[in-house]
Protein backbone atom coordinates (compact mmCIF):
# COMPACT_ATOMS: atom_id res chain seq x y z
CA UNK A 1 0.00 0.00 0.00
CA UNK A 2 2.77 2.45 0.99
CA UNK A 3 4.83 1.43 -2.05
CA UNK A 4 1.88 2.14 -4.34
CA UNK A 5 1.41 5.61 -2.86
CA UNK A 6 5.12 6.38 -3.25
CA UNK A 7 5.11 5.09 -6.88
CA UNK A 8 2.10 7.27 -7.79
CA UNK A 9 3.63 10.29 -6.16
CA UNK A 10 6.88 9.76 -8.08
CA UNK A 11 4.94 9.42 -11.28
CA UNK A 12 3.00 12.62 -10.64
CA UNK A 13 5.82 14.70 -9.15
CA UNK A 14 8.74 13.19 -11.04
CA UNK A 15 11.83 11.77 -9.37
CA UNK A 16 11.87 13.36 -5.97
CA UNK A 17 9.46 16.12 -7.03
CA UNK A 18 11.91 17.73 -9.46
CA UNK A 19 10.41 20.80 -11.13
CA UNK A 20 13.00 20.67 -13.91
CA UNK A 21 11.64 17.38 -15.16
CA UNK A 22 8.10 18.75 -15.07
CA UNK A 23 9.14 21.88 -17.03
CA UNK A 24 10.98 19.77 -19.65
CA UNK A 25 7.94 17.56 -19.99
CA UNK A 26 5.74 20.64 -20.41
CA UNK A 27 8.14 22.07 -23.02
CA UNK A 28 8.17 18.84 -25.04
CA UNK A 29 4.39 18.60 -24.88
CA UNK A 30 4.05 22.24 -26.00
CA UNK A 31 6.43 21.74 -28.94
CA UNK A 32 4.60 18.59 -30.02
CA UNK A 33 1.24 20.36 -29.58
CA UNK A 34 2.40 23.38 -31.59
CA UNK A 35 4.27 21.54 -34.36
CA UNK A 36 2.41 18.27 -34.82
CA UNK A 37 -0.43 18.94 -37.28
CA UNK A 38 -1.49 15.30 -37.33
CA UNK A 39 -3.19 15.63 -33.98
CA UNK A 40 -6.95 15.71 -33.98
CA UNK A 41 -8.90 18.47 -32.39
CA UNK A 42 -9.80 16.31 -29.41
CA UNK A 43 -6.15 15.24 -28.91
CA UNK A 44 -5.02 18.85 -29.20
CA UNK A 45 -7.61 19.87 -26.64
CA UNK A 46 -6.57 17.04 -24.28
CA UNK A 47 -2.90 17.96 -24.72
CA UNK A 48 -3.77 21.60 -24.06
CA UNK A 49 -5.63 20.66 -20.86
CA UNK A 50 -2.67 18.46 -19.86
CA UNK A 51 -0.30 21.42 -20.41
CA UNK A 52 -2.54 23.70 -18.34
CA UNK A 53 -2.60 21.11 -15.57
CA UNK A 54 1.19 20.70 -15.67
CA UNK A 55 1.61 24.47 -15.74
CA UNK A 56 -0.68 24.88 -12.71
CA UNK A 57 1.35 22.16 -10.94
CA UNK A 58 4.56 24.09 -11.71
CA UNK A 59 3.00 27.33 -10.47
CA UNK A 60 1.73 25.58 -7.36
CA UNK A 61 5.16 24.05 -6.75
CA UNK A 62 6.83 27.44 -7.31
CA UNK A 63 4.37 29.18 -4.97
CA UNK A 64 4.81 26.41 -2.44
CA UNK A 65 8.60 26.68 -2.66
CA UNK A 66 8.38 30.46 -2.36
CA UNK A 67 6.14 30.16 0.71
CA UNK A 68 8.47 27.59 2.25
CA UNK A 69 11.41 29.91 1.62
CA UNK A 70 9.52 32.83 3.20
CA UNK A 71 8.54 30.66 6.12
CA UNK A 72 12.15 29.48 6.52
CA UNK A 73 13.38 33.08 6.39
CA UNK A 74 10.82 34.13 9.02
CA UNK A 75 11.75 31.11 11.11
CA UNK A 76 15.44 32.06 10.86
CA UNK A 77 14.64 35.63 11.90
CA UNK A 78 12.52 34.31 14.76
CA UNK A 79 15.30 31.89 15.76
CA UNK A 80 17.78 34.78 15.75
CA UNK A 81 15.42 36.83 17.95
CA UNK A 82 14.94 33.86 20.27
CA UNK A 83 18.70 33.27 20.30
CA UNK A 84 19.27 36.93 21.18
CA UNK A 85 16.57 36.79 23.88
CA UNK A 86 18.08 33.60 25.29
CA UNK A 87 21.52 35.25 25.33
CA UNK A 88 20.09 38.23 27.20
CA UNK A 89 18.28 35.90 29.60
CA UNK A 90 21.55 34.02 30.19
CA UNK A 91 23.32 37.30 30.96
CA UNK A 92 20.51 38.36 33.31
CA UNK A 93 20.60 34.94 34.95
CA UNK A 94 24.36 35.20 35.43
CA UNK A 95 23.95 38.65 36.98
CA UNK A 96 21.19 37.29 39.22
CA UNK A 97 23.42 34.38 40.22
CA UNK A 98 26.20 36.80 41.20
CA UNK A 99 23.67 38.96 43.08
CA UNK A 100 22.18 35.94 44.85
CA UNK A 101 25.67 34.72 45.81
CA UNK A 102 26.35 38.10 47.43
CA UNK A 103 22.98 37.98 49.18
CA UNK A 104 23.76 34.44 50.34
CA UNK A 105 27.07 35.60 51.82
CA UNK A 106 25.31 38.47 53.62
CA UNK A 107 22.58 36.11 54.81
CA UNK A 108 25.21 33.72 56.19
CA UNK A 109 26.90 36.57 58.06
CA UNK A 110 23.52 37.75 59.41
CA UNK A 111 22.67 34.19 60.45
CA UNK A 112 26.02 33.83 62.19
CA UNK A 113 25.43 37.11 64.05
CA UNK A 114 21.94 35.99 65.04
CA UNK A 115 23.30 32.71 66.38
CA UNK A 116 25.93 34.60 68.37
CA UNK A 117 23.23 36.99 69.59
CA UNK A 118 21.03 34.07 70.65
CA UNK A 119 23.93 32.45 72.50
CA UNK A 120 24.72 35.73 74.27
CA UNK A 121 21.03 36.25 75.06
CA UNK A 122 20.89 32.82 76.70
CA UNK A 123 23.94 33.66 78.80
CA UNK A 124 22.44 37.05 79.72
CA UNK A 125 19.12 35.45 80.66
CA UNK A 126 20.92 33.25 83.18
CA UNK A 127 21.91 36.40 85.08
CA UNK A 128 19.44 38.60 87.00
CA UNK A 129 18.16 41.83 85.45
CA UNK A 130 20.16 45.06 85.72
CA UNK A 131 17.71 46.73 88.15
CA UNK A 132 17.84 43.73 90.45
CA UNK A 133 21.64 43.64 90.24
CA UNK A 134 21.92 47.37 90.96
CA UNK A 135 19.55 46.99 93.94
CA UNK A 136 21.66 44.09 95.23
CA UNK A 137 24.83 46.18 94.79
CA UNK A 138 23.31 49.10 96.70
CA UNK A 139 22.21 46.71 99.48
CA UNK A 140 25.72 45.24 99.63
CA UNK A 141 27.21 48.75 99.72
CA UNK A 142 24.96 49.64 102.67
CA UNK A 143 25.91 46.38 104.37
CA UNK A 144 29.59 47.11 103.67
CA UNK A 145 29.28 50.54 105.24
CA UNK A 146 27.61 48.97 108.28
CA UNK A 147 30.37 46.39 108.56
CA UNK A 148 33.06 49.03 108.16
CA UNK A 149 31.38 51.12 110.86
CA UNK A 150 31.16 48.06 113.15
CA UNK A 151 34.78 47.24 112.43
CA UNK A 152 35.83 50.77 113.26
CA UNK A 153 33.83 50.61 116.50
CA UNK A 154 35.33 47.24 117.37
CA UNK A 155 38.82 48.52 116.64
CA UNK A 156 38.24 51.49 118.91
CA UNK A 157 36.99 49.11 121.64
CA UNK A 158 39.99 46.89 121.05
CA UNK A 159 42.34 49.82 121.37
CA UNK A 160 40.58 50.89 124.56
CA UNK A 161 40.81 47.37 125.95
CA UNK A 162 44.47 47.22 124.98
CA UNK A 163 45.17 50.42 126.84
CA UNK A 164 43.16 49.25 129.81
CA UNK A 165 44.94 45.92 129.75
CA UNK A 166 48.27 47.72 129.52
CA UNK A 167 47.34 49.85 132.49
CA UNK A 168 46.28 46.70 134.33
CA UNK A 169 49.52 44.95 133.55
CA UNK A 170 51.50 47.98 134.55
CA UNK A 171 49.54 48.12 137.81
CA UNK A 172 50.16 44.44 138.41
CA UNK A 173 53.89 44.91 137.86
CA UNK A 174 53.90 47.85 140.24
CA UNK A 175 51.94 45.86 142.75
CA UNK A 176 54.28 42.94 142.43
CA UNK A 177 57.33 45.12 142.86
CA UNK A 178 55.64 46.76 145.82
CA UNK A 179 54.86 43.47 147.42
CA UNK A 180 58.33 42.32 146.75
CA UNK A 181 59.73 45.40 148.40
CA UNK A 182 57.47 44.86 151.45
CA UNK A 183 58.76 41.35 151.83
CA UNK A 184 62.36 42.62 152.11
CA UNK A 185 63.41 44.09 155.56
CA UNK A 186 62.99 47.80 155.83
CA UNK A 187 66.08 49.86 155.81
CA UNK A 188 66.59 52.19 158.59
CA UNK A 189 65.02 55.48 158.23
CA UNK A 190 63.25 54.65 154.96
CA UNK A 191 59.57 54.95 154.75
CA UNK A 192 57.57 52.31 152.96
CA UNK A 193 56.94 53.05 149.29
CA UNK A 194 53.37 53.94 148.56
CA UNK A 195 51.95 53.54 145.12
CA UNK A 196 49.62 55.91 143.47
CA UNK A 197 46.81 53.80 142.04
CA UNK A 198 44.76 56.61 140.80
Amino acid sequence: MDDEVIRKRLCVEGEGGSDDRRVLSLLKTFVRWAVDSALSLEERDATYQKMLFTLSQCEFSFTKTQLVMDMNRREMERYEEVYSEIGQEIKRSQQLIVQYKEELKKSRVIRKHRQEYDAMAKVIQQHPPRAQTEQRISELEVRLEELLSARSSLQEKLELRKRQFHVLLTSIHHLQSLLASEDTPDREGEEPVTMDTS
